[in-house]
């Protein structure tokens, strides 16, 4: 499979791209999960209550889900990664530490997920406890939630890419 090189996430809906995740979270496989796979699931397997939602949705002015992810087959094809769909955020407290890392950082590079992380293995979330910015509940969650973007994005990505302005 190849992986798109454009940032494709963002032409997805935030609604699509939610239940592409969601479809991704409960699919568990070893395999990269394509847009067919996740067609298949909405029509095939999805409860009752969503699919009724999505049926009255087609009523509406507004593209339905399925016909948006449609669209995506016909652009991308069947076998496209469907992770490349999804668009991710930092949580509000991680996205408070990865901008506290792009002021602190001085460089012409912007910073990566990478970066962010070594920041928070040398102290950063107590040091934003401790200056009032983060609570102890939300400081505890930051290491594993930028784990998890490495995971998904890599090492490299840039940080300000996740960042959640609310």
């Amino acid at each position: 499979m190849i992986r798109n090189p454009i940032d494709i996430a963002s032409r997805v809906s935030p609604e699509l791209s939610d239940l592409i995740q969601t479809v991704i979270d409960k699919l568990e496989t070893d395999e990269p999960i394509t847009l067919e796979a996740i067609r298949s699931f909405i029509v095939n397997e999805l409860p009752a209550e969503i699919d009724e939602s999505e049926e009255m949705h087609h009523f509406d002015t507004n593209e339905s889900l399925i016909d948006e992810l449609d669209v995506l087959i016909d652009q991308f094809g069947e076998s496209a990664v469907a992770v490349d769909f999804v668009h991710a955020f930092a949580s509000e407290p991680l996205s408070r530490a990865i901008e506290n890392v792009m002021d602190d950082q001085d460089q012409e590079n912007p910073v990566t997920l990478s970066e962010v992380r070594d920041a928070l293995v040398d102290g950063l979330a107590s040091r934003l406890v401790g200056d009032g910015v983060l609570e102890d509940d939300e400081a505890d969650m930051l290491m594993s939630e930028i784990e998890n973007l490495i995971e998904h994005y890599g090492s490299d990505a840039t940080a300000e890419d996740f960042l959640r302005y609310e």
